[in-house]
C-alpha cells in the first residue's frame, strides 16, 4: 500500500493517478506535489477535524491554538474536567462542545476504540464513527484521510473539493455531492491522492 504521508508515497500515488486520468496527471503538473499533512491517530485528531467543521482553517486553528493552552495537553480527560464555560471560552460553538464531550466519552468508557477502528474496512470505520454524537460522514472521511491514511477516501461533501472539482475538471457548474462521488469512483483506488491534489489546487485543507 502506498504510503501517503510520505513524499515519495504521495508522487508514487499521484503517479498512478495521472495514468488513471491524464486530467489529473495534468493538474499535478500544474500545481505542483501537495504536502504530505498528516496527523497520528486518535483522539487529538480526530476531536481536531470536529473543530474544524464548517470553519476556514485559520479559525479552526485558533480555536485549537486556544484549546492546547486549555488543557495544555488535549487527551479525554483533559476535555471532560473543564466545564462548559471553559471551553466555550476557547471559541467551540454550544454544538461543538456536546460533540467534544460525547467524543471524550466514548474514548474514555472504550466504546470507541482506536486500535480496532484501524482494524475495520472503510465503510465499517465510518458507521463506528457516525455513530458519536457530532462525527458525520465528513468528519469522518477527513480523519480516515488524514490520520489513518486510507488510500481510496472522497471527502465529497467538502466544499473547497467541490468548488476545485468545478473548476480544475472545466465542470459546467460545482458539482453536487453525489455527483462529485460518481466522477471520483475513476479514481478508484486512489482517490484519496485525488482529494489532496484537489485541495491544494484550491488552496485550502480542511
Amino acid at each position: 500500500m502506498l504510503n501517503m504521508n510520505t513524499v515519495a508515497g504521495l508522487e508514487a500515488a499521484l503517479a498512478e493517478l495521472g495514468e488513471i486520468d491524464p486530467v489529473m496527471g495534468e493538474l499535478w503538473a500544474q500545481v505542483g506535489t501537495p504536502d504530505p499533512r498528516w496527523r497520528p491517530p486518535g483522539f487529538e485528531s480526530l476531536l481536531r477535524a470536529i473543530v474544524s467543521q464548517q470553519l476556514s482553517v485559520s479559525a479552526a486553528g485558533a480555536i485549537w491554538s486556544r484549546l492546547l493552552v486549555l488543557c495544555c495537553e488535549v487527551t479525554p480527560a483533559a476535555v471532560l474536567a473543564h466545564d462548559d464555560v471553559a471551553l466555550r471560552g476557547v471559541g467551540l460553538s454550544r454544538a461543538k462542545v456536546s460533540f467534544a464531550r460525547a467524543l471524550a466519552a466514548a474514548v474514555d468508557d472504550g466504546s470507541l476504540d482506536f486500535d480496532a477502528l484501524a482494524a475495520l474496512d472503510d465503510a465499517a470505520v465510518v458507521e463506528a464513527l457516525v455513530a458519536i454524537k457530532g462525527i458525520g460522514v465528513w468528519t469522518a472521511e477527513v480523519y480516515m484521510l488524514f490520520s489513518m491514511v486510507r488510500p481510496d477516501v472522497l471527502p465529497a461533501g467538502d466544499l473547497a473539493l467541490l468548488k476545485a472539482a468545478h473548476h480544475c475538471l472545466e465542470l459546467p457548474a460545482r458539482p453536487a455531492i453525489d455527483e462529485f462521488r460518481e466522477i471520483g469512483q475513476r479514481w478508484r483506488p486512489l482517490r484519496s491522492a485525488a482529494a489532496r491534489l484537489l485541495w491544494h489546487s484550491y488552496g485550502g485543507v480542511p
